[in-house]
């Protein structure tokens, strides 16, 4: 009210004030002007005549008018200065200033004698009004004040009471804790802020009790749900904790609160647990697994799984949920164990060693140090699992292990690859020298057997890291070479590995490549070697040869050839290609005069001897017309050796089928004699060794090799068996072995291996000849 006053009221008073004064002022001036005419004539004559007595009477005439305070009058020539005053010593006000000239008619027209002067005060504001204005305006300042009070009183009625209540309401909200009212009751503008007001407070007092309700139901869900649940801020301190997991870790919540939690967390994990920071600032939920201190100084292992929650503002909290993984831990740990153990003989397996093996190499690596890896391949352990089962077998394996184990070095790592196959790790400045060692004690394990007739030998391969490897992968294959290479070698004892068998590597892998692509390409042939009746001469059969007929290399070495296709299995699908070569090649030879009662041997690997080889053999024998006495299985020692019931059955079905079973090179095995009682043979033929030494230059070795040539011929004889010699090259030879009593022959003095085509053109040519002579 006051500043609409001053806005409103004092401008339109201010200008009453000065309309006022300007009218006060334009009076004062216009009588003056009068009053300045007729004294400027009156004082004509006597200023002319330079009467100053006359002048001072005008003058002083003059300022006892109205407001003239001042009058001076003054002679043109300077001769005359009257000046009259009415000022009081004190005025310090301002003068306003009228003049006018005086001028006298004489005979020569006007003239300009002088000037007067008069002076009046400068009015002010009030110094227009009159005594009526003066009462007016009293009136009016008296009404405004009344008003202004009014105001004032009203005011304070009807809005600071009321406002002065809010504000106490507003306060005691604020101190007490609770919602207070506002007591005022009105129907104004006032009434409805209170009604409103005290409906805020009522709601907000309702929306409270229910925060206080979630809040406690909230931390009584945080405190007994049954986990492990913790809060953390933006340094990672515990800002609180449940009822569980303080029953869990058995710490007090006034010790823990406000402490970082990395200092419960074990120094080994305590850097997983810190860096899961920079994931959870992304917003993610984030897990770790961590080893956490207990209140008794136990460590369990735990998985935190922590999200970022939303506070608002700046503020950092997260909330985890700890769990208990002791337990799975120790399982997994026990599957991981398991996993990279052999559960028969406790060693790693391939897939623990070959984790073991690269942490190995980087120790090697930090040490300077060299790294030994023994391949063990133990010779014989098929034959023990075949003829003695599968127990002894295992008894054999832990009983070797448990050897074995007797000569390891704590730095050493031993491990069960798979099957009879182990490998030995050996750290050592001078690494090759160890390897030697332990070659040494591993020959000396099998000195003592393993139990009844279990008499077991091992070829090891040995590789040197770096010498020969640059990494895990490649030190154990090339150990596995140095292996082979030694069991290829004969067995029993070491082998280093060197640059050469990378060579035989390459060559063997480029071997197998032919023999897929050879089975792909139809490169295999069957070639025929006919064997002949000793008394005579003439052509009694003929035995399938394998050839790899290579369109660059030519023929390929069968042996080689041979021993790849049944290291890698293949060997079943070239004998099956041979073999229906070789039968229609049989079919073929049939229609030449002679030969028609001519047989066929076919050399059988222990790898073809399925249960469908029989099957397939009638079949093949069906489709072109050939009676099954013509066929000869030719089976070697190794087939025999095995032993197994089901290789038996299916000798036995063969044999039984019309075919006859022929053994091939006898004599070279040491248990040879007990075969031919226990399996069904027609024909024994004789190892090439034995027909070499019967004219051997050395007389003792002669004698020997012909005495066991006669013996086995003579008992051959005896069981119903016929005998073939293989290998003769010179007639002396084959003389020899006529007088011996053997039936048949085979070698380069009569026929070398040939194809089909050429044989039939051969053995055409020769029944020609024989007609003619």
């Amino acid at each position: 009210m006051f500043a609409a006053l001053l806005l409103l009221v004092t401008p339109l008073f201010v200008l009453f004030l000065f309309l006022s004064s300007e009218r006060a002022e334009k009076e004062i001036r216009d009588g003056i002007s009068v009053l300045l005419v007729a004294n400027a004539q009156a004082l004509a004559k006597p200023l002319w005549d330079l009467d100053e007595d006359s002048v001072t009477q005008i003058s002083a005439a003059v300022v006892s008018q109205g407001s003239i305070v001042k009058v001076q009058v003054r002679d043109g020539s300077g001769q005359l200065d009257v000046s009259q005053s009415t000022i009081p010593a004190s005025y310090r006000g301002g003068l306003v200033e009228v003049s006018r000239a005086i001028t006298y008619t004489t005979l020569d027209g006007p003239k300009k004698l002088g000037t007067i002067s008069v002076f009046y005060p400068a009015p002010d504001l009030f110094s227009g009004l009159r005594n009526e204005e003066i009462i007016f305006l009293s009136i009016f300042v008296f009404a405004v004040l009344i008003v202004f009070c009014a105001g004032l009183i009203g005011n304070r009625i009807v809005l600071i009471r009321p406002l002065m209540r809010l504000i106490a309401a507003i306060e005691a909200t604020g101190q007490l804790g609770s919602r207070h009212h506002v007591d005022w009751r009105s129907n104004d503008e006032m009434g409805r802020l209170a009604r409103s007001f005290n409906t805020m407070q009522s709601k907000l007092e309702s929306e409270e009790q229910e925060l206080k309700l979630a809040h406690r139901r909230a931390i009584d869900i945080y405190n007994l749900t049954p986990a492990m649940l913790f809060s953390l801020d933006e340094d990672d301190r515990i800002t609180a904790v449940s009822d569980y997991w303080l029953a869990a870790t058995g710490y007090k919540r006034e010790d823990i609160v406000g402490n970082r939690f990395a200092d419960l967390v074990t120094p080994d994990t305590r850097g997983a647990f810190l860096e899961r920071k920079d994931d959870l600032n992304g917003g993610v939920t984030v897990d770790v697994t961590v080893k956490f201190l207990c209140a008794d100084g136990c460590v369990m292992d735990v998985l935190i799984l922590e999200s970022k929650a939303a506070t608002g503002g700046q503020d950092f909290l997260s909330l985890s949920v700890m769990t208990d993984v002791t337990a799975l831990k120790a399982s997994e740990a026990r599957n991981h164990k398991q996993a990279i153990t052999d559960h028969l003989t406790g060693l790693l397996n391939r897939q623990g060693f070959e984790t073991v093996l690269d942490g190995k190499i980087r120790e090697a690596d930090a040490a300077s140090q060299e790294l030994a890896c023994l391949f063990v391949d133990l010779d014989r352990f098929k034959w023990i699992n075949d003829n003695l089962g599968h127990a002894e077998g295992d008894k054999a394996l832990r009983e070797f292990v448990g050897r074995l184990k007797s000569k390891l070095a704590p730095s050493d790592v031993a491990a069960r690859l798979g099957g009879d196959e182990f490998a030995i790790l050996l750290p050592s400045q001078d690494a090759a020298r160890r390897a030697d060692l332990m070659a040494e004690m591993l020959a000396a394990i099998f000195d003592e057997p393993f139990g009844t007739d279990m008499h077991l030998s091992a070829s090891v391969g040995i590789a040197i890291y770096p010498r020969h490897a640059d990494n895990a992968a490649e030190l154990l294959q090339k150990s596995d070479m140095a292996m082979y290479a030694k069991k290829r070698d004969g067995k029993n004892g070491a082998q280093h590995f060197d640059n050469e068998m990378v060579d035989h590597a390459r060559a063997r892998a480029e071997i197998e490549s032919c023999i897929e692509i050879g089975l792909i390409e139809d490169w295999f042939e069957a070639y025929l070697q006919p064997i002949v009746n000793l008394n005579g001469r003439g052509v009694a059969g003929f035995e399938a040869l394998m050839r790899l007929n290579h369109p660059v290399k030519g023929l390929m070495a069968p042996a080689g050839v041979i021993n790849v296709a049944e290291e890698t299995g293949k060997i079943i699908r070239v004998g099956n290609v041979i073999m229906e070569k070789a039968i229609e090649h049989l079919a073929a030879l049939s229609a030449l005069p002679g030969l028609e009662n001519s047989y066929l041997a076919i050399n059988f690997s222990p790898l073809q001897f399925e249960p469908s080889l029989p099957a397939r053999l009638a079949s093949l024998l069906m489709r072109h017309n050939i009676r099954p006495e013509r066929i000869v299985v030719e089976i070697t020692e190794a087939v025999l050796m095995h032993n197994n019931p089901e290789i038996r059955k299916i000798v036995s079905d063969i044999r039984q089928f019309g075919c006859r079973i022929a053994l091939d090179d006898f004599g070279t095995g040491y248990s040879s004699l007990s075969y031919l009682n226990r399996f069904p043979v027609d024909i024994i033929k004789i190892d090439q060794s034995f027909t070499r030494s019967i004219n051997d230059a050395n007389e003792d070795i002669r004698r020997k090799s012909r005495t066991l040539v006669e013996s086995i011929t003579t008992l051959s004889h005896k069981m119903g068996c016929n005998v073939i010699a293989e290998g003769i090259e010179t007639e002396q030879e084959c003389h020899t072995l006529c007088e011996m009593g053997l039936d048949y022959g085979q070698g380069y003095l009569f026929h070398r291996p040939q194809t089909v085509d050429q044989l039939m053109i051969r053995l055409a040519d020769a029944q020609t000849l024989a007609r003619a002579s």
